[in-house]
């Protein structure tokens, strides 16, 4: 009856709305069947946490001084990142003869923020001070609005690599140097806590000389997901900070178990450990070269998606990751041709792209509503969400589509036709889909057993959910 149930759900390889991976090889899903019953609590007889791996990736100073561990996702990563930074300016506090409660700590972070950064402000008690986004910052947090809202009690700022905007496109760079000069002016140091969730499995590889990692000094912590572009299936992230003195040892719990000592500074205790096991897998399988082809190729497809959207004329594209990179060069290379291959040759960025109608569409059909291409690509099969912008642009709606490994270039084909179908089909006064833009929005009257209905929760400070 389950088996029979489950097979109503979507297809995964058709989620384009998920950063989550959603495809292993076989060896992978055998030796992760083979674990299914082990329990990470036991480091000593199952350790499979290789945190030197990414200590080296992310080129920390010394990999043997770094320290991380595995999490449930970034999710739980970003709330230990946060933690370690909130202890550390409470330390500093304390030994000024400071208050660390009035006013309190703060931290600093994008507008457009995913849920999990705001949930660490919420329940470790600390403002969560919102940099507004704009068109002009390319919808992303601008570090010098950023420095607006950063005072001594900022214990940090975090910074979502691959959504952030600079002109030169190197926001954790430019924002580390701006936080340089407030230092020197007022003798306040705020670190940077980079969330990679999904950008830390991707800069590496197709942007290498990109500065973004450890080679920042201010850098502290870095977290990713390895469900994301580490390729592994739901349920693993990671967190690694540059040197052991930058996570509070009141965080770190010593634990006797079996007569061996080990240490826990995670938030969750007994958990399955065949999503490390998977993760490891991907290490070894591909190493750095089979991430970067991965990369590459991600990036490539989605860059062939940029394109064709964009010169359907139907759609503007908000995402830059086609367009040539910055530079005096750059003229040159629009004129006699570059290599397409090659991801330096273009804005770094991750394989996403976002769109939506174009001006010209929407002035000759005022009355098409963006939304029913996502129902109607559902329709389909295609899961591609439509959804608004953070506070102050509430008003735009993008597309969004994530262009994950399984995504191929004839799967990419294939989605470009259907949404060109369908966009002129609304358009078209006398196609049945065009009836759609009469209807009224009306909502099931379906209730879900256990769901919360709208105003049952928090009400919303500013960051939101969809775009995960």
């Amino acid at each position: 009856m389950i088996h029979d149930e489950l097979t109503l759900d979507g297809s995964p390889n058709l989620n384009l709305a998920s950063f989550v991976h959603t495809w292993m090889p076989d060896e992978a899903n055998k030796l992760m069947m083979e674990n299914i019953s082990k329990n990470l609590i036991d480091q000593d007889e199952y350790p499979m946490t290789r945190i030197s791996m990414l200590a080296d990736l992310w080129h920390a100073p010394d990999a043997h001084d770094a320290i991380g561990t595995a999490t449930t996702g970034s999710s739980e990563a970003i709330q230990l990142g946060g933690l370690a930074m909130k202890r550390i300016w409470q330390a500093k506090r304390k030994a000024a003869g400071k208050s660390i409660h009035e006013p309190g700590p703060n931290i600093v972070m994008g507008a457009n923020a995913q849920v999990a950064l705001e949930k660490f402000a919420r329940y470790f008690e600390v403002e969560c001070r919102l940099v507004p986004i704009s068109e002009e910052s390319h919808y992303r947090l601008d570090p010098q609005k950023a420095m607006q809202y950063v005072d001594e009690n900022t214990i940090g700022v975090y910074v979502i690599l691959g959504s952030t905007y600079t002109g030169h496109y190197e926001p954790v760079k430019e924002m580390s140097d701006l936080l340089d000069k407030y230092e020197a002016s007022t003798g306040h140091s705020v670190p940077i806590h980079v969330d990679g969730a999904s950008g830390a499995f991707i800069a590496p590889f197709a942007t290498p000389n990109h500065l973004w990692d450890f080679k920042i000094p201010r850098v502290v912590s870095i977290n990713t997901s390895g469900h994301k572009f580490g390729l592994a299936y739901v349920g693993v992230g990671w967190v690694v900070w540059r040197s052991k003195d930058l996570l509070p040892k009141d965080l770190i719990f010593e634990l006797h178990y079996l007569g061996s000592v080990e240490y826990s500074f995670s938030l969750n205790f007994s958990r399955p450990a065949h999503p490390i096991i998977a993760q490891y897998f991907n290490f070894v399988h591909l190493g750095f070269e089979g991430y970067k082809a991965v990369a590459l190729d991600d990036l490539k497809n989605a860059r062939l998606l940029s394109r064709a959207l964009e010169r359907s004329g139907l759609f503007n594209v908000l995402s830059d990751i086609h367009r040539p990179a910055p530079g005096l060069l750059s003229g040159v290379k629009n004129t006699i041709g570059f290599d397409e291959s090659d991801a330096v040759n273009y804005v770094p960025g991750l394989p996403v792209v976002s769109f939506r109608f174009s001006d010209k569409y929407r002035a000759q059909n005022p009355d098409v509503q963006q939304k029913w291409v996502q129902t109607l690509l559902r329709a389909k099969g295609w899961i591609v969400p439509n959804y608004e912008l953070a506070p102050d642009l509430e008003n735009i709606e993008i597309l969004r589509v994530v262009v994950r490994e399984s995504v191929t270039a004839d799967m990419v084909d294939r989605l470009v036709s259907d949404i060109v179908e369908i966009a002129e089909d609304l358009a078209s006064s006398d196609s049945p889909t065009h009836a759609l833009n009469q209807l009224q929005s009306n909502k099931s009257a379906e209730q879900h057993h256990g769901k919360l209905q709208k105003g049952e929760g928090s009400s919303s400070n500013g960051t939101y959910a969809k775009p995960c």
